[in-house]
């Protein structure tokens, strides 16, 4: 893999392919069918909504497309407030600034790196209509006592579940706990497609409505039921399904996503272990998960004590061949930030973490003999 003009030995992520893929492309194309809305997609839909219990699936050409989606669905609109971590990626917050609503952040827990729960209820004024979680490495928030406070003061519960397909939170499978939930398929997830996602959705009150949104704001799903005998505009919408051919690739990869998910969290656990040494002589934090998450070996990272050291271990590790990466730059303190949306507290937490969180190579066809490099580097840098 080459990466600036440097040829790295272990990329940070590479795709995998289960083998079918192909195969299912060609016969999406024999079936006369490109669009979307057609067998593939059917099927993809079906087999999510039978595997983690959500009532309605609809794919998406990506996680983004679903957010807006449920920004859509949601009725936010201006002035609307919608409360969320700044620790996430960009189209969590920006999905709802383009329905001119504001979206409002708190700072995340130390151990998850999820919204702290106990700072959600301050943040909540008049103008509230919902709360953002976003389940980030594939851990789960805190869903019991946010479904509480929702619950208390009449708010939407919305996921951002883009790392987090297959993971469960106490038994049940995160993206379903939610009204409405969005999963991502990006090339950089466990279960891809190259770009695409999924809108979940909980709520059966938003089923209909949502399938009106997916298809351009008209009822043509019911006319292709038979239920009306012609299809027109019905509500706002826009152009969200994905082509056959990405449904075709996708459905390769759920049929093999139980084994994808093993592999991932055999990988997640061999790095856990092998660092403990390191964590217990102060030289860098693990990742925690609480008893009651099952993740779903999407990142691994480490915390480090300062941006300095985790400059230099990324260099270190450059030199050596990996490729290592970092996120998020806070959304509070980026430009666009600072103009649509507001924050409430010093958001310690998430300042420190986005200056000192380090994620490692993780990926299905990674070797074991290359995790134990990854491993002996880290370990190198830290004697030095």
């Amino acid at each position: 893999m080459r990466y600036k003009g440097l040829e790295y030995k272990i990329p940070f992520n590479k795709p995998y392919l289960t083998g079918r893929e192909l195969r299912y492309m060609r016969h999406a194309h024999s079936l006369g069918q490109l669009a979307g809305n057609g067998y593939y997609t059917q099927k993809c839909q079906g087999w999510i909504e039978k595997n983690i219990g959500t009532k309605k699936s609809l794919l998406t050409h990506s996680c983004t497309s679903a957010l807006e989606m449920s920004a859509i669905l949601s009725r936010i609109g201006p002035k609307d407030e919608i409360i969320m971590p700044s620790f996430t990626f960009v189209t969590t917050a920006s999905s709802f600034v383009l329905r001119g609503a504001v979206p409002v952040f708190v700072d995340i827990r130390a151990d998850t790196l999820n919204i702290n729960e106990d700072l959600i209820e301050e943040a909540i004024t008049p103008k509230t209509r919902a709360i953002m979680v976003v389940h980030y490495a594939g851990v789960g928030c805190e869903m019991d006592k946010i479904k509480e406070v929702a619950k208390k003061h009449n708010l939407l519960v919305l996921e951002d579940a883009a790392q987090a397909f297959l993971a469960k939170y106490k038994g049940k499978y995160l993206g379903t706990i939610g009204d409405i939930a969005a999963i991502s398929f990006h090339e950089t997830k466990n279960i891809i497609s190259g770009e695409g996602g999924a809108i979940l959705i909980n709520n059966e009150k938003y089923v209909e409505p949502a399938e009106i949104v997916w298809e351009k704001g008209t009822n043509r799903n019911k006319f292709l039921r038979g239920e009306v005998d012609k299809y027109t505009l019905v509500d706002i919408g826009s152009s969200y399904l994905p082509s056959e051919m990405v449904a075709a690739f996708l459905f390769a990869q759920l049929e093999k996503s139980r084994k994808i998910i093993r592999r991932r969290r055999k990988i997640w656990s061999t790095y856990h272990e092998r660092f403990l040494p390191l964590e217990k002589a102060g030289y860098l934090r693990r990742p925690i998960v609480p008893q009651e998450c099952k993740h779903n070996g999407h990142i691994y990272y480490v915390h480090l004590k300062n941006i300095a050291v985790r400059t230099k271990l990324i260099d270190f590790l450059k030199r050596r061949g990996i490729l290592s990466v970092f996120h998020y730059i806070p959304l509070h303190s980026s430009p666009a930030g600072k103009k649509y949306c507001r924050f409430i507290g010093r958001l310690n937490v998430t300042n420190k973490v986005s200056n000192t969180l380090l994620r490692l190579p993780l990926f299905y066809e990674i070797t074991n003999k290359e995790i134990e490099y990854v491993i002996q580097c880290l370990k190198d840098f830290f004697k030095k």
